[in-house]
Order: structure tokens, then C-alpha cells, then sequence
């Protein structure tokens, strides 16, 4: 009988992965973010375009601090999903599908995502 060395259960908060895999997954949970949370985004566009009284509701709306909030994740998952994206591209050109330059694009993704997220949600606030 050969003993198999195995794990019994997988726990998914001791696997670390590596960083381009993290940026993948964050894509996915991006993109979904987005398209879920796309209808509120749209009636914000047209409470913001309809009518005078109802962008005075959208100025009120989004002058509260959760709706805020909300605002700056989705731009930042906005952010995310784009830069994910062109790298996402990049590799299917076979650039930069090496592990080094797969890793600092990874890297630059994360960076320039977060980064832009900080400036643009200090804007928004």
C-alpha cells in the first residue's frame, strides 16, 4: 500500500501564490465587480443627465460618504481591470511571458492601479 503524503483539505489561506497568479485572479473578481455592479453606475449617469432636479438628487447622492466609497472601488476596480488587461494583451503578443518580465509587469500593474486609485479617489472625495 503506497502512503500518499497528500493533503486531506486544501486550505486556501496558506497557498501563497505567486504575484502574476494574484493579479489574474484580481482581474477576474474586477471584472465581475464591474459588470455586477454596472447598473448602479448607469443610473448615476442618468440621474446625473435627465433633468436639473434629478442631477440635484445625483449632487446629494453622491455626497454621501458611502456612495463615495463605493465610487473609489469601482474605479479602482476599473483601474485594475484595464491595466490587467493591456498586460493580459501583452502576453498573448509574447511580450513579456517570461517569468522575470511576467513577474515586473505584475508588479506595474499593482503599482500604477493602486497608485492611480489613491489620486483619483483623493480627487473624488
Amino acid at each position: 500500500m503506497i502512503s500518499s503524503q497528500r493533503p486531506k483539505y486544501l486550505d486556501l489561506f496558506r497557498i501563497r501564490l505567486p504575484l502574476p497568479a494574484l493579479v489574474s485572479i484580481l482581474h477576474r473578481i474586477s471584472g465581475t465587480a464591474l459588470f455586477g455592479f454596472a447598473w448602479a453606475l448607469l443610473y448615476l449617469l442618468q440621474e446625473s443627465l435627465q433633468s436639473p432636479e434629478s442631477y440635484a438628487h445625483f449632487a446629494a447622492l453622491t455626497g454621501h460618504w458611502l456612495v463615495k466609497l463605493f465610487l473609489i472601488g469601482m474605479l479602482g476596480s476599473f483601474l485594475h481591470h484595464f491595466f490587467a488587461g493591456l498586460r493580459l494583451l501583452l502576453l498573448d503578443v509574447q511580450v513579456a511571458g517570461d517569468l522575470g518580465p511576467a513577474r515586473a509587469t505584475s508588479l506595474a500593474v499593482l503599482a500604477i492601479s493602486l497608485v492611480l486609485t489613491g489620486i483619483l479617489g483623493v480627487m473624488l472625495w
